[in-house]
């Protein structure tokens, strides 16, 4: 039977019917259980969607298509663009299903699937942020160092170190996830996707190793990161202060206020639903958190920097003017 037909299959299955199996579906929280809201829930999330997919594409195209942008901060964004893609694809093509088929649920397999994936592609915006943090507190404090530092090489480097790391974010939360024990057939996971926080809360899970993998993540992937963007940027502050000329200010503050932006809306979200999780907050509370950093900021992060950025306007500009 294809997935899609066994989701749907065991949607219409009777919740009450003795357990036949060792392995539960899942069943998504609504965000609302109200029909009128449906379609415009629908229609919200194919646009967003949509709008997401269009700007990080024309990001890409744009940096790759004009030479003055193959620099090290249009690479990392470029390949931010490429990951918001995927990271976005992960929750919202499913949600757009479920609302459309009104059947919430998915199975084990494709519930630690969807987890894995958004594991990944967090993981590495993330990191990607972290880079572009690093990479401006270098072209800012040490200007003349700044092409030898960060050369081809090292640009590729720290781009396959996001992706390690990524995937030891994964086998971290492998270690509980997969020492799994359930006898019921039904679980209600309060959230519109399998995120590893919402999976992690669920009881059939060991609660020491999932409090452990919960607080080594957050720290890890959290505190760190926030706290050498901290630094990177206190150190690009302190930098901004000693400059005497005012059109370097006005010009360093704006290449890095889009950065700063994109990171405030990502970890502010991010860590509030993550540590949240140990809280007793309503489900359609973090539900609605959950979209602003899965869907919402993805959706902005082209148009932030594509506002925000003389560069990337002049490279449209010319990309427009070919076209027409």
């Amino acid at each position: 039977m294809a997935p899609q037909a066994y989701d749907l299959f065991i949607c219409s299955r009777n919740k009450n019917i003795p357990n036949i199996t060792s392995v539960p579906e899942f069943h998504f929280i609504q965000l609302s259980v109200d029909p009128d809201l449906q379609t415009v829930l629908f229609v919200l999330f194919l646009s967003m969607y949509i709008l997401a997919l269009f700007g990080n594409l024309l990001i890409i195209l744009t940096v790759s298509s004009d030479s003055h942008l193959h620099t090290p901060m249009y690479f990392f964004l470029s390949n931010l663009s490429i990951v918001d893609i995927g990271f976005i694809s992960t929750t919202v093509p499913r949600v757009i299903e479920n609302i459309q088929t009104h059947c919430p649920v998915i199975s084990y397999v494709h519930c630690l699937i969807q987890m894995s994936l958004f594991v990944i592609f967090a993981c590495m915006d993330d990191m990607l942020l972290v880079v572009m943090a690093y990479d401006r507190f270098v072209a800012i404090c040490h200007p003349l160092y700044y092409q030898a530092i960060m050369n081809p090489n090292w640009c590729g480097v720290l781009l396959l170190g996001c992706f390690l790391l990524s995937l030891v974010n994964l086998l971290i939360h492998y270690v509980a996830v997969l020492n799994f024990s359930n006898s019921e057939e039904y679980i209600e996971i309060s959230n519109f996707f399998c995120g590893p926080s919402e999976v992690l809360k669920l009881p059939c899970f060991d609660t020491v190793t999932k409090n452990i993998v919960r607080y080594c993540v957050g720290t890890l992937f959290g505190l760190l990161p926030i706290s050498g963007i901290i630094f990177s940027y206190f150190k690009i502050v302190s930098s901004i202060m000693q400059s005497s000329s005012s059109s370097g200010k006005h010009k360093i503050f704006s290449t890095c206020g889009s950065h700063l932006s994109i990171v405030c809306m990502f970890y502010g979200t991010a860590l509030g639903v993550y540590f949240s999780s140990t809280l007793s907050l309503s489900p359609r509370s973090n539900a609605v958190a959950s979209v602003l950093y899965t869907v919402v900021t993805p959706m902005l992060n082209p148009f932030i920097y594509t506002l925000r950025n003389k560069d990337i306007k002049t490279a449209l500009g010319k990309i427009l003017s070919r076209a027409f």
